[in-house]
This record gives C-alpha cells, sequence and structure tokens, in this order.
C-alpha cells in the first residue's frame, strides 16, 4: 500500500514539474500570471516569484502592473528574503503612493526586516533600515490597525541597538588601561547610549559603568586633572541617586562618592 501512495505521489510531483515547465516556457503572459498567482495562493512561493519576476517587467503600465508587483514582494517574504522583499515593498509604495497595497506593502517593508534583523554582535545597517521604514509607516498611518505593533517593534528594535552600545560599554570598561585609557571611552559610549536610548531598560547600567569609569579615571589620573575628576564622579553619584534612589548599585556608588569627596574637602 505504502508503495501505491508513493508512486502516485511521484506521478503527481512529476506532473506538477512537467506543467510548471510548460508554464515557465509559456508566451501566454495572462496564463502565466493565473498560475503565478495559483502558486502563489498554494504557498509555492519561489515558483510565483520565478513567474512575477518576468512578468512585472512585461506588465509596467498596464492593468496588472501594480498587483503583480504586490505579489513578487510577497512571493519573496514567503519565501523569507525579506531583504528582496523589502526592496520590492518599497518599489511598490514609490510606484504606486496611493496604491491598493500601499499601506501593507510599508508596513512589510519594515516588517520583514525585522525579523532578519540580525544578532546585536553584528552589523546592524538592517535594523537601521527596518527603524527607518517603520517609521515612515507610522507617519503615513498613525491611526492604522498595525500602528501599535509597529511601535512595539521600534522599541524593540532600539532596545537591540541601545544593548548593542552596552555589549561596547562593557568591553571598554573591562579593558581598562589595556592598550590605552578605555575608560574613557567607556564613559562616552554610554553618554552617546543615554541619549540617543533615553529610555533604554539597560540606563541604570549605562550608568553605573560611567560612575565606575570615573572613578577609575580618577584613580590613574595625573595630578592636574585629579580634582576636577573626583569632582565627576561626585556629579555622578548625584545624577545616579537622581534617578534611582533605590537603586541596586546604591551602595556601590556611595562607595565611589564617599572616597572621591573626602579627597576634594582636602584639598581646601
Amino acid at each position: 500500500m505504502k508503495k501505491i501512495v508513493f508512486f502516485l505521489l511521484m506521478i503527481v510531483s512529476l506532473s506538477s514539474c512537467g506543467e510548471y515547465n510548460k508554464i515557465l516556457k509559456s508566451t501566454d503572459y495572462e496564463l502565466k500570471y493565473s498560475y503565478a498567482k495559483k502558486y502563489f495562493n498554494a504557498k509555492q512561493y519561489s515558483k510565483s516569484a520565478t513567474l512575477l519576476d518576468e512578468l512585472v517587467t512585461i506588465f509596467k503600465g498596464t492593468a496588472y502592473a501594480e498587483e503583480s508587483l504586490y505579489l513578487l514582494a510577497q512571493s519573496y517574504y514567503g519565501q523569507e528574503d525579506y531583504q528582496t522583499a523589502s526592496q520590492y515593498f518599497e518599489t511598490y509604495y514609490t510606484t504606486y503612493p496611493k496604491g491598493e497595497f500601499t499601506e501593507l506593502s510599508r508596513f512589510y517593508s519594515g516588517y520583514g526586516l525585522y525579523l532578519d534583523s540580525p544578532d546585536p554582535r553584528l552589523d546592524q545597517a538592517q535594523t537601521y533600515k527596518a527603524i527607518e521604514q517603520l517609521q515612515l509607516y507610522l507617519e503615513y498611518y498613525p491611526q492604522s490597525e498595525r500602528a501599535e505593533e509597529a511601535q512595539n517593534i521600534l522599541f524593540e528594535l532600539q532596545e537591540k541597538l541601545a544593548y548593542k552600545e552596552l555589549l561596547a560599554t562593557r568591553l571598554y570598561f573591562n579593558l581598562g588601561t589595556y592598550l590605552g585609557n578605555n575608560y574613557l571611552s567607556c564613559v562616552i559610549t554610554a553618554q552617546n547610549a543615554l541619549k540617543n536610548y533615553p529610555y533604554t531598560k539597560y540606563r541604570e547600567e549605562f550608568m553605573i559603568l560611567m560612575m565606575r569609569s570615573k572613578y577609575e579615571l580618577a584613580l590613574v589620573s595625573v595630578d592636574e586633572k585629579l580634582q576636577g575628576r573626583y569632582r565627576d564622579v561626585v556629579d555622578e553619584y548625584y545624577n545616579y541617586l537622581n534617578e534611582y534612589p533605590e537603586g541596586k548599585y546604591v551602595k556601590e556608588v556611595t562607595k565611589y562618592y564617599e572616597y572621591a569627596n573626602k579627597r576634594i574637602t582636602d584639598v581646601y
């Protein structure tokens, strides 16, 4: 019985391949388009994309142009080739700014890139592009039913970028004075991250890393910079307590404050 089922499946498969190859060679473009839609609806996205890649050029200026371009973008999206899909979605909404599928194209252009956004340790060019596309979507469709989802994705992507900066900040602190003064780089990276991502969930860690780095900078400081760096530690202490009066690093920042404040007082 299993052999019979397998044999029948082979016949169906070969028949399907023969049909597809015949359609590929056809010059009846309306027939080819009907099959492209058939394959798309059957989730055979590779086949529909191959047919539509040819047809979108042929259909320019015709009644099929708009839908065929959108289906091509969705065919690549269905294959999880999100970069190519995003390019075609962008082509669609640029070509048809008031088209039937313009809102969906703007959304999926960013959403696909979000799905394909790389690990925080890797280059984040695609993440920035996804943010750009989703921000544009919200500008055009602030009341859309997808607006809340787009906003939540934006927060998630921004947190990913913030985490990437946190990894760099941690690295600079851990390197310390190895091959240079990495504490200063730690402070600058943390300050920039807090400026760019002020509401990040990593805010407290950025602040404690700045505090630690400023304390270490004071410890290795030359005499002419020493008092200024002690004052930096004191200022950072008040900044931290102002935001996190019951934060998990209160004891630690208090220790740094007491050390620095005592030495400022000793000068006078």
